[in-house]
């Protein structure tokens, strides 16, 4: 691992950049905590390489407002957003917004770790999880089903939520998405995600579609 990366932290709960700091200069990165996204700003423009790893909700700015600004200060950093369990829809609009990843709290360590190299080793390369055009043939393989489901996912809706406006069962809105990611070749929502917005799916209602 080269030395010359520098994570950028930004998280208001003092406990957590704590431990996480200790957990990713253990693995060998340089890491320099913000207790808010407004002291991150300040250092903006970042030289060298750098990677951000923000939480979602925080006061004042939040992690998608820090996206967005980021985006409007043209600062192409490869960002991770870090979210409690319950935060799906907003994490799905982090992405829309930018981030190449969203982990679910408590982090396991192997996981972000490996979101970090991630993020910065696609950034680096300039490669894309897989050509859009390859993505649009997985799609055309979804059934009419299928693909209302994944509106609803990529609408950042629970399976209970997708069950209630399709009139079927969780238990079925469960097997279409696991067949959903198993057709597009996704290991996770984030995954999904990067190819939703790599073929620049519609962001359509699930409720206009049924």
């Amino acid at each position: 691992m080269t030395n010359d990366l520098m994570i950028h932290l930004v998280d208001d709960e003092e406990s957590l950049r704590r431990s996480l700091t200790f957990l990713l200069v253990s693995a060998g990165f340089a890491v320099r905590a913000h207790s808010c996204a407004k002291a991150f700003l300040e250092l903006l423009p970042l030289s060298g390489r750098n990677c951000l790893v923000t939480d979602l909700r925080m006061p004042d700015v939040n992690g998608i407002e820090l996206l967005q600004q980021m985006h409007r200060f043209n600062m192409d950093v490869p960002a991770i957003v870090i979210t409690g369990q319950g935060d799906v829809a907003a994490a799905v609009q982090a992405m829309k917004a930018g981030a190449f990843d969203f982990l679910e709290k408590p982090l396991r360590e192997e996981a972000l770790i490996a979101a970090i190299n991630g993020a910065v080793g696609q950034r680096r390369t300039g490669r894309a999880i897989a050509g859009s055009e390859s993505i649009a043939t997985r799609l055309r393989q979804l059934t009419e089903r299928e693909h209302q489901v994944l509106a609803g996912v990529l609408d950042g809706l629970q399976n209970k939520m997708i069950a209630y406006h399709l009139g079927i069962s969780v238990r079925t809105v469960e097997v279409h998405r696991a067949n959903v990611m198993a057709k597009m070749g996704a290991r996770n929502l984030a995954e999904l995600m990067r190819m939703a917005i790599t073929v620049d799916t519609p962001a359509q209602s699930l409720e206009t579609q049924v």
